[in-house]
């Protein structure tokens, strides 16, 4: 008998939580038969919003905590004071082995502070970092760190090359991914000098992975490359950048087929062109930020999502746990520890 699938969900993280939350699990039961529950919040909410749902009959178990993790927590807060939230339980028991992953939309630093004290990292890795996806004109294109590490150095940057290139192969399903550096230029004498050591480190790694240089800022949405790696400062700016530029032509395009008669004309024209537009940006197909470099599975969902977006980020939990994400990465740091990274000339740079 196949043992089933456990995910631990964050019952009260999200703006719309606990109701997206269970909607949410309902909808990602729709794909994955083989999987249950453990919804950590208050019993008192959970319980008719599951009663709702057939889909989840059997297969949910909620376990009540009344303390719950606001947006406005301080991490160093969470991690002292919110032992017994919903958040702090749900990664507790993928600690406990208890749940194979989980998934929450709650306070990101939060949940990174929680969950790096919970699952601890992986050997060989310094700091965990965010990752998600991006669409873009070949397909989809991951990039890292979105947050977690504002200044990285050489080996920093490394390791998040490693953990992309197993993202992608695990998850998005690249046999052979290709790994770029942002950069302010493609050319090998420019940007600072920790994106060019660790671009040599990554030329002469020990580990088979398809390094091709530099990448600029347009590289991103032209799909150069499947994992786009950077500090965390540069990604989240790029994030920001990226999810503002889209709301502004989604505003630009409500408003000159608004513009006449002509133009709404027009709109009924092309609408079934603007719903194929409309499905291929959706950000809840790209919903769900991954904590790489844990010794567990942890998957943030965007907080304003909805049930689907929600779902979403329950798939890629389960996609990570199904293809082996964790015995994956273990491995590559295992090569990555025993052969040790090449360290360019002058750089005193070393992975721990």
């Amino acid at each position: 008998m196949v043992k089933p699938l456990v995910i631990a969900l964050d019952g009260m993280g999200g703006d719309g939580a606990p109701e997206i939350v269970v909607r949410g699990a309902a909808l990602a039961k729709e794909r994955l038969q083989k999987v249950e529950f453990l919804i950590f919040g208050k019993s008192d909410l959970l319980e008719p919003l599951v009663a709702k749902e057939p889909l989840l009959e059997g297969c949910v178990e909620i376990r009540h905590t009344d303390q719950v993790v606001s947006n406005h927590d301080k991490p160093s807060y969470a991690l002292r004071n919110l032992k017994e939230s919903s958040m702090r339980k749900a990664i507790d028991a993928v600690h406990a082995g208890d749940a194979d992953c989980c998934v929450s939309a709650g306070n990101t630093g939060a949940l990174m502070a929680l969950a790096m004290f919970g699952l601890r990292t992986l050997s060989g890795v310094s700091r965990p970092a965010i990752c998600s996806f991006f669409p873009t004109q070949k397909g989809e294109t991951c990039m890292l760190d979105l947050g977690a590490n504002v200044e990285c150095s050489a080996q920093h940057l490394v390791q998040f090359a490693v953990m992309g290139e197993v993202f992608a192969r695990t998850v998005m399903g690249i046999a052979k991914p290709s790994v770029g550096l942002l950069n302010i230029g493609t050319e090998d004498l420019k940007g600072r000098d920790e994106i060019k050591q660790a671009a040599a480190m990554l030329r002469e790694s020990p580990l088979p992975i398809h390094f091709s240089g530099f990448v600029e800022g347009d590289d991103i949405a032209a799909g150069t490359v499947d994992v786009v790696v950077t500090d965390g400062f540069t990604g989240n700016v790029a994030l920001k950048t990226a999810e503002g530029t889209s709301r502004l032509i989604s505003a630009f395009l409500r408003e000159a087929f608004q513009s006449s008669t002509v133009a709404k004309i027009g709109y009924l024209i092309a609408r079934r062109a603007m719903a194929k537009l409309r499905y291929r940006v959706d950000p809840r197909r790209y919903n769900g930020a991954v904590l790489l470099g844990l010794n567990g599975i942890a998957v943030k969902s965007h907080g304003g999502t909805d049930a689907l977006g929600f779902a979403n980020a329950i798939g890629v939990a389960a996609d990570m746990f199904t293809h082996g994400f964790i015995e994956k990465m273990k491995a590559d740091f295992e090569t990555l520890d025993r052969e040790g990274p090449p360290v360019p000339e002058g750089a005193a740079v070393k992975v721990s």
